[in-house]
């Protein structure tokens, strides 16, 4: 297959991405749809004050023939790149595995016995040639093409991402995990993730995300939709680490019927730019939603993230936690709505909201919308910000610990609560990259 680099936002090149996809007209459609509702929507409001310039941008650019499920087929270079990333190692402990590399998934395998549980793990590209009734069926349900700018976009460029279909009545043992790379300058990646777990099921996926430096800024604006059976559980892990140049720009978004439970482990560390709420539809009786999230903004860094639960069903609960960690200059921002509806009666929601500023020249703001709509249900808010307790980095320093070793045991302690739900390989990187931070 002849490799194409696609720059520069226009409907010549959003066809051009579809034929080389070799799309049927349905995905066409929704591609073109989907820019001409890009076109209309305005930049968000809020958050941070981001510049992309979107005919700079390479919004496709293929780097292999096909998907490989052996990693000594993929290109040497390729390979050599992931070497130091420890990405390939982690897949003994795994049910599957899937790398994205720029705008492709290269590489994807899953344990033969899943296959045989008709578990479903592949590209978002190839469900769409494989299953295309059962992708349609979901595809863009939960965030529509004219949810917000970045999803038009996401929905008229998208290309890779993982899709995951779990029957009913099947218990994953181990993770799934994907891995996306930014490798180019000008780059953006722009997967689509759609995950469905059925009735009576359970998964637990992991992703992780890293990009080079580079003196111009890349884009990362993803989807991801997922759907969560009744009496059904899914975990979705992620530690981004997106260079300083990277604005990254992201809709997540989960449905969860009767006694379906979601929950969303979101560590952010890298980006220049960052704008993600991970949020749960509480749709059944007694669902439930957790997002625990952890922040941590260094020099130029804004890090605006946090959380939405939105209760419909009765009996339904929902808990957020957020860690926030400004220095150098950062902004690590909390940015969150709880909305119990009328219907959700006896509900129950929870934020615990904590901020530690490092030195004057950082900041944190919080901006909760917090909505109870029935005096049947209750709503707790709890909320911190503090800087190093000077008392504790005494007594460490005084006991021979050096400044900069105490400081990082005191922020350790400080999302200690994030890191215990983190697998263990994931939490020795989120120390070693708060390490680079501080």
């Amino acid at each position: 297959m002849i490799k194409i680099e696609v720059r520069g936002l226009n409907l010549d090149n959003i066809k051009k991405i579809s034929k080389y996809k070799n799309e049927d007209e349905y995905f066409l459609n929704y591609r073109v749809k989907a820019y001409q509702e890009f076109l209309k929507l305005k930049d968000p409001d809020f958050g941070p004050k981001y510049k992309i310039d979107y005919d700079k941008i390479i919004y496709f650019k293929s780097v292999q023939d096909s998907i490989k499920n052996d990693w000594k087929m993929v290109n040497k270079k390729i390979q050599d790149e992931f070497k130091p990333l420890g990405v390939i190692e982690s897949e003994a402990n795994l049910d599957g595995m899937g790398i994205q590399y720029e705008s492709e998934v290269i590489y994807h395998n899953m344990l033969k016995e899943l296959e045989s549980k008709n578990v479903i793990f592949t590209s978002i590209d190839e469900a769409i040639k494989k299953y295309p009734e059962l992708v349609k069926k979901y595809f863009g349900k939960l965030v529509p093409s004219n949810d917000n700018k970045f999803a038009a976009l996401n929905s008229s460029v998208f290309s890779g991402g993982s899709f995951i279909y779990v029957p009913e009545n099947t218990t994953l043992e181990r993770p799934l995990q994907s891995y996306f790379r930014i490798n180019s300058k000008d780059m953006g990646q722009f997967e689509r993730t759609l995950i469905i777990v059925s009735d009576n099921s359970s998964l637990h996926y992991i992703e992780g995300c890293t990009a080079p430096s580079y003196s111009d800024s890349s884009l990362h604006a993803a989807v991801v939709e997922i759907f969560v059976g009744k009496n059904s559980k899914c975990r979705y892990s992620t530690i981004q680490n997106w260079a300083v140049n990277v604005n990254n720009l992201v809709t997540k978004r989960a449905l969860v019927l009767e006694n379906g439970i979601m929950e969303w482990i979101d560590g952010n560390v890298g980006s220049l730019n960052t704008m993600k709420y991970p949020a749960c539809i509480l749709k059944g009786d007694n669902a439930s939603g957790t997002c625990i999230t952890v922040s941590m903004a260094g020099n130029g860094q804004f890090q605006d993230t946090g959380s939405r639960m939105i209760h419909i069903g009765k009996n339904t609960k929902s808990k957020i936690i957020s860690k926030s960690i400004a220095t150098n200059g950062g902004n690590a921002t909390y940015r969150g709505k709880i909305d119990i509806k009328e219907s959700a009666l006896n509900s129950e929601a929870s934020l615990k909201c904590d901020t530690l500023i490092l030195d004057s020249k950082s900041k944190s703001d919080t901006y909760p919308v917090n909505i109870n709509r029935n005096s049947s249900s209750n709503l707790y808010h709890e909320a911190t910000t503090s800087k190093v307790n000077e008392e504790t980095l005494f007594y460490l320093m005084s006991r021979g610990i050096p400044y900069e070793k105490a400081m990082e045991l005191i922020i350790l302690g400080f999302i200690d609560k994030f890191k215990e739900e983190l697998p263990v390989e994931y939490a020795v990187e989120l120390n070693r990259l708060i390490k680079q931070v501080l």
